[in-house]
C-alpha cells in the first residue's frame, strides 16, 4: 500500500468504528429500519449534491443492477442487520464481530474469483473462528438466546460485506468511487422506504439522536464510502476489508469512552487471535489498538 492509501484506511477506520456507536445511541429510539433508513438516504442526498455542485454526476443506466445489488448486499442488509443486533449488544462487541469480514471475504474471493486458498489463509480462517468463540463465549455480556440471535445478525453483517466486495471488484471495475457510493446509497434508501410506515417510533427523538443519525449518515456512510470503494479499486477487496479489523480498535474505544461499555481481557484476546487471522489470509500485519485503551469502564 501506499502512504496515501494507508492514510486513506486509517481515516476509514475511525469513521467506521465510530458508526458502531452511532448505532447503538440512536437504534434504540429510532428502531433499526429507520434508522438505516435516514443513513443511507441523507448519505445519498449529500452525495447527490456534491456531485451535482461539482458538476461530477457519473452514469447510472448502464449499470444500474449492479449498483442496486451494491447496495442491498453493501449498505441496506448489512446496516439492518447490525442495527438489529445494537440493540442487544453493545458497540464493542458488534465492532469486533464485523473484524471478521475480510475472513468471509477470502472465501468469497476463492469461490468466485478462483484466488488460490493457501495452508496459511486456511489456519487464518480456523483462527479467526477461535477468535470469535473466545470473544463471545469468554466476554463481560451473558448468552442469554437474544444475544445469541444477535451475535448471528452481527457475524451475517459481515459476511454480507465480504460478499459485497468481492463482487464489486468482478463487476466494477473502472467505475468512479462517487458513482458506486452514490447509487448504491440512494438505491438501498429505495429498497428499505417500503418497511418505513411500519416501524416509525412512538416518540420524536432527541438531540442526541438526531446528531448521531446526522454523523452516521454523512461522516460515517457517506465519506467512509467514498473512501472505501477507491481503496477497492487501487488496493483490491482483500486488502480494502482490513478496514474491518482497524476499526474495532475505534469502536472499542469511543464504546467504553462514551458508553461506558464493559469489557473484559478475554475481549482483547479473541480479538488478538481475530486481527491475527486477518493477518495470515491477507498477508499484511495488524496494526495494535491504542496501547492505553482502558480495559473496564
Amino acid at each position: 500500500m501506499t502512504p496515501r492509501d494507508l492514510t486513506a484506511l486509517l481515516v476509514l477506520s475511525a469513521l467506521w468504528g465510530g458508526s458502531f456507536l452511532f448505532m447503538r445511541i440512536a437504534a434504540p429510539a429510532l428502531g433499526p429500519v429507520l434508522l438505516i433508513e435516514l443513513r443511507v438516504l441523507i448519505a445519498g442526498l449529500a452525495l447527490l449534491a456534491f456531485a451535482l455542485a461539482t458538476r461530477a454526476l457519473p452514469g447510472f443506466r448502464s449499470r444500474w443492477k449492479h449498483f442496486l445489488v451494491i447496495g442491498v448486499i453493501n449498505s441496506a442488509l448489512p446496516f439492518v442487520l447490525i442495527a438489529t443486533a445494537e440493540l442487544h449488544i453493545t458497540a464493542s462487541l458488534a465492532a469486533t464481530l464485523n473484524a471478521t469480514t475480510p475472513l468471509f471475504g477470502v472465501l468469497a474471493a476463492a469461490l468466485w474469483l478462483g484466488e488460490r486458498l493457501t495452508w496459511g489463509k486456511g489456519a487464518g480462517l480456523l483462527l479467526g473462528l477461535l477468535g470469535v468463540a473466545v470473544l463471545v463465549g469468554l466476554g463481560p455480556m451473558a448468552l442469554t438466546p437474544v444475544v445469541w440471535l444477535s451475535i448471528g445478525a452481527s457475524l451475517l453483517g459481515a459476511l454480507s460485506y465480504g460478499v459485497a466486495a468481492v463482487y464489486t471488484r468482478k463487476n466494477m471495475r473502472g467505475t468512479p468511487p462517487l458513482a458506486l457510493a452514490l447509487y448504491s446509497q440512494l438505491l438501498a434508501a429505495g429498497v428499505l422506504l417500503p418497511a418505513v410506515p411500519f416501524t416509525w417510533p412512538d416518540q420524536a427523538p432527541s438531540g442526541v439522536v438526531i446528531a448521531s443519525v446526522l454523523a452516521l449518515a454523512l461522516l460515517s456512510t457517506a465519506v467512509a464510502y467514498l473512501l472505501y470503494f477507491g481503496l477497492i479499486q487501487r488496493v483490491g477487496p482483500t486488502k480494502a476489508t482490513m478496514v474491518t479489523y482497524l476499526s474495532p480498535a475505534f469502536g472499542i474505544l469511543w464504546g467504553v469512552l462514551l458508553l461506558r461499555e464493559p469489557l473484559s481481557v478475554w475481549t482483547f484476546v479473541g480479538f488478538g487471535l481475530i486481527l491475527v487471522s486477518v493477518a495470515l489470509i491477507t498477508g499484511v500485519r495488524p496494526q495494535r489498538p491504542p496501547a492505553n485503551m482502558p480495559t473496564k469502564a
